[in-house]
């Protein structure tokens, strides 16, 4: 079996496309896309963040933010909170038509368009790393991705970042039982 090597690449894969969302102080919302990040320990995530992006600054002064999961529905909008800076731009989610509602459970807007949100609080955050650390209190999923009161992954079309090539793709295509189908090797 042939191989290509790439070297030494952040290319985990699947690489969520996770948009933070935060409040300024001010309570505007802002949200921004970010891809390196994952479940550290049962109730936290940890995200690479750098410490320039206006959400890093907001989360940083508030000790709150959402994550929300990019869909199939949104990814030019999804796209667009990684391209653009709010830094650069005040209101980056009205301009590419997103809505937000205000937690109930952190001091942070919830996306409406996105089907899965996880409500956060701050742990610590590393500048020098970049490392973000965050107790998740809430996961919270829109009625319309549920199938029997239970969430439904091809229903919320959930994408990933496909580094090799620059490119999202969805997830979605059920091929096991999870803690059961490699119980035929017992």
């Amino acid at each position: 079996m042939a191989r290509k090597d790439y070297g030494a690449k952040p290319y985990l894969l699947p690489e969520p496309v996770l948009i933070i969302a935060t409040y300024d102080n001010e309570g505007n919302p802002n949200a921004m896309n970010a891809a390196w990040g994952g479940i550290s320990e049962e109730d936290e995530l940890s995200i690479c963040l750098s410490a320039n992006h206006k959400t890093t600054y907001n989360l940083l002064e508030k000790k709150t933010f959402t994550v929300s999961f990019g869909d199939k529905k949104h990814v030019k909008e999804c796209d667009y909170l990684g391209i653009e800076s709010g830094n650069n731009v005040k209101d980056k989610l009205a301009k590419c038509g997103l809505t937000v509602t205000k937690s109930e459970k952190v001091d942070a807007p919830i996306i409406n368009e996105f089907p899965v949100s996880m409500e956060c609080t701050v742990k610590e955050y590393n500048p020098d790393t970049c490392i973000l650390k965050a107790k998740i209190i809430n996961v919270s999923v829109d009625e319309s991705v549920l199938t029997n009161g239970r969430f439904d992954l091809t229903k919320a079309e959930l994408i990933t970042f496909e580094p090799f090539n620059n490119a999202y793709h969805v997830i979605g295509e059920r091929v096991g039982k999870a803690f059961s189908d490699g119980g035929v090797f017992k």
